[in-house]
């Protein structure tokens, strides 16, 4: 009897108005709970978060449902479901991120509502699209998953390159040849989706003798030779000195193990020197050549403008999306979704599924500024993200919002590659693409000296931010270097900096959980802050993908 009693006091007390506005709309940010919805250790959820009934349904049909079917029609669009089942079981890789990819999208679209998931949802779709377009031409003509192998018709057409060679160095023969980063699957996207991936590469290389003081990014990029989990899809490489040159050790071993015809074209570390320039230029002349001696195939300048053409087209639109950010609250992309976007097809070069995605994210983005649709309404700071990110914690930026109301709202090395390349003149294509490729990742603002990573003051006025989150990576010596100017230019212009201390893409080294200890110390302790949602302060994803 008094279950019952309580039953219905219960009951009574229910405001059934506002549970019914709850259910059509979903949770006001401040009632979300969403550090609630996770299991213990491996941050999978419990439930489905619930976003009201139209935004439920359209996560359920057009983002969790339509890219697991499209993950498979892909498969069948970009090569076949054999070659594809046999760099699954060959590729340690492979195995442990594609069925993981959906809970990739959940981290990085967590609490997003209206034109924001909507939005921000087609950059991942993009990107899943032009990751399994890329692996699945790299299986296509692998000899590794061939029984005798053979190099096929496709092996012979496939140019593979440093995932920091830009792709826009191949567009002279994109009609007749493909080209595929050797490094962007197999390293960059995996330890985004799954950070596990990479951990066993960077034990590889450590374990034959090299030191662990060397960027990990090169650690994991060489412990993938050690472990022989590169396809073998190309004739011929292209290679940088990637970020810096700290990876010199490992491109190394990378060319010892190819075996194959290399060109190097390293990127200058102080690239404002015009004998640099020059010098620049000529190297991409020789890598044009190479590719025509080795490849067979001549130079097209006319497959060069046109494709450069298209590119510039991505690049007008960026500009258009960075005005909004700075000058609306009405830009509809979250930090995490604009940032892996912009370095992604920036660096793989013109693909149409690029400017699909961008025609979708225009009409989105248009319709806000239009109907004045404040998409990240619970904004307290406008946040910078500045240095080398966490790769294995790419969605920090969404929790941060969530938690704290802080808004990414630009990332350095969303800045990066921001040039129109003429294509009136052959001699100023290639002093275009020479300062295009020396402001690849991680450089452009990174290094050539103190005056380009000191941009910072620029680009926090031109988005209007009051705040930075500056990364620490604790293994790149360049910016352990300038550590001290930024905190004595910090203390001199009353910025509040957040310094995120990180490994790149070893977890190990500053989990994910120390990363938001950090953010919640200061957000209490310097800005005397309450979070928006106290269930995502503290919690337990140390065996989370």
């Amino acid at each position: 009897m008094s279950r019952l009693t309580d039953t219905l006091k219960k009951l009574r007390s229910i405001d059934y108005k506002k549970a019914a506005k709850d259910f059509w709309n979903g949770k006001p940010h401040g009632e979300r709970q969403l550090g609630k919805l996770y299991e213990d250790k491996t941050g999978l959820y419990k439930h489905r978060e619930w976003r009201g009934v139209q935004d439920t349904f359209y996560y359920f049909n057009r983002i969790w449902l339509y890219n697991y079917a499209h993950m498979v029609m892909d498969i069948m669009r970009f090569g076949d479901p054999i070659s594809f089942a046999k760099g699954l079981v060959r590729y340690r890789w492979m195995g442990q991120t594609y069925l993981t990819v959906m809970h990739w999208f959940d981290r990085g679209l967590e609490g997003l509502r209206g034109p924001a998931l909507r939005a921000s949802a087609w950059h991942y779709r993009a990107m899943t699209c032009e990751t399994i377009r890329q692996f699945q031409r790299m299986f296509a003509a692998d000899t590794k998953t061939k029984k005798d192998g053979r190099q096929n018709r496709l092996w012979h057409t496939t140019i593979a390159h440093d995932e920091t060679v830009s792709g826009s160095i191949f567009y002279p023969w994109r009609d007749v040849l493909d080209d595929v980063p050797l490094q962007m699957i197999p390293y960059f996207v995996t330890c985004h989706v799954n950070n596990h991936t990479v951990l066993n590469y960077i034990d590889a290389i450590q374990s034959i003798g090299l030191p662990s003081d060397p960027c990990p990014m090169c650690q994991a990029e060489a412990g993938l030779c050690v472990m022989d989990d590169y396809p073998d899809y190309s004739p011929i490489i292209i290679t940088s000195n990637e970020a810096c040159d700290g990876s010199v050790a490992t491109s190394i071993i990378q060319d010892w193990y190819l075996n194959r015809p290399l060109f190097a074209m390293p990127q200058p570390m102080r690239f404002d020197d015009p004998l640099v320039q020059k010098h620049c230029q000529e190297e991409i002349k020789q890598a044009w050549h190479f590719i025509e001696e080795h490849m067979g195939i001549p130079f097209s300048w006319e497959q060069y403008v046109k494709y450069a053409e298209r590119q510039n087209e991505l690049t007008r639109f960026e500009r258009e999306k960075w005005d909004v950010a700075a000058n609306t609250p009405y830009y509809p992309i979250n930090g995490v979704a604009q940032a892996l976007y912009r370095i992604y097809y920036s660096q793989d070069g013109d693909r149409e599924i690029w400017h699909e995605t961008d025609r979708k994210v225009r009409a989105i983005m248009e319709r806000c500024v239009r109907d004045k649709i404040e998409t990240f309404p619970n904004t307290r700071h406008r946040a910078i993200a500045w240095s080398c990110a966490p790769l294995y914690y790419s969605n920090w930026c969404t929790w941060a919002y969530n938690c704290w109301g802080i808004n990414c709202v630009i990332n350095m090395d969303s800045l990066m590659f921001d040039k129109i390349l003429r294509t009136d003149t052959y001699e100023h294509a290639v002093e275009d693409l020479a300062t295009y490729n020396e402001w690849a990742p991680m450089r452009a603002m990174a290094v050539g000296g103190y005056e380009h990573i000191f941009r910072l003051w620029e680009f926090m006025e031109k988005f209007h931010c009051d705040m930075v989150i500056m990364y620490d990576q604790l293994q790149c010596k360049g910016m352990q270097g300038i550590h001290g100017m930024f905190e004595d230019e910090f203390r001199a212009r009353n910025i509040h900096a957040i310094w995120i201390p990180h490994a790149l893409p070893d977890k190990r080294t500053v989990s994910r959980a120390e990363i938001r200890t950090i953010i919640n110390d200061y957000m209490t302790t310097v800005m005397h802050e309450e979070p928006l949602d106290a269930s995502l302060l503290e919690f337990d994803d140390s065996m989370s993908w």
